[in-house]
């Protein structure tokens, strides 16, 4: 590994990808000791050559860089991956009191979702780092009216708002069942419309099943043809 430094420079807490803290960490610097010292200090100045701090959702990655599985650690320290924002999303409709948003049957398709199978492509770790909740009426079912759907905040779907959001990975939770209510953000212009920002990020490994639920208490009031724009955003590995 130390041999192949290309895209470690570029992030900070670099010692949850090289394992400095772990038991690799051992390994790691008892390879640093046999360097001769000229090819030791170019080695650490490249390793801590960390440039400015990073921010945002970036930033919520790095902290979170020891959970991620070791191919993509290592990918990342030879530079064959990298960090991007990225939003996972997906279109329902609201034909029931239960919407599940990524289903093991469905298609990646342009202007509807942008996962396969309710799973990460292999390689790909998502850091959520909030969630977006719109809702929409659509001119009929078809695809294409579906996509040219105008989605607004929940403030004009009471019914949707009072219901509750559920986010799971690999069936381990995420979000507990939460109040709708918090995506009503048209009087908030600190985020944008139908956001939450999560507290507590939580990371999605490539290739488990994500389980993001809406249950309604009651459908009430919801024009025909309505659906839910649901989309997870945050930091991604890729290529």
């Amino acid at each position: 590994m130390l041999g192949m430094l290309e895209g470690i420079e570029e992030y900070n807490n670099q010692g949850a990808l090289l394992g400095i803290d772990g038991a690799e960490g051992e390994e790691l610097l008892g390879a640093l000791r046999r360097m001769n010292p000229i090819q030791r200090q170019r080695t650490i100045n490249k390793m801590s050559n960390t440039g400015s701090g990073s921010r945002g959702s970036r930033a919520e990655m790095e902290k979170h860089f020891a959970e991620l599985p070791p191919n993509i650690k290592e990918a990342l320290v030879r530079g064959e991956l990298r960090l991007a924002d990225n939003t996972i999303y997906s279109i329902k409709p609201v034909t029931s009191k239960t919407i599940k948003l990524f289903e093991t049957q469905d298609d990646k398709e342009i202007g509807l979702r942008n996962i396969s199978n309710a799973k990460l492509p292999k390689n790909q770790a998502l850091l959520v780092s909030g969630i977006y909740l719109l809702a929409g009426t659509s001119a009929d079912g078809t695809k294409d009216k579906i996509i040219a759907t105008s989605f607004k905040g929940l403030e004009d779907f009471p019914a949707i708002a009072q219901g509750e959001l559920n986010l799971k990975s690999n069936k381990k939770q995420i979000v507990p069942e939460t109040s709708n209510v918090i995506f009503k953000t048209n009087n908030n212009h600190n985020v944008p419309i139908g956001y939450y920002k999560l507290a507590n990020p939580r990371l999605i490994h490539d290739d488990v099943l994500i389980e993001l639920t809406i249950e309604l208490g009651s459908t009430e009031g919801i024009p025909a043809n309505t659906f839910i724009y649901a989309a997870l955003h945050g930091t991604i590995t890729t290529p």
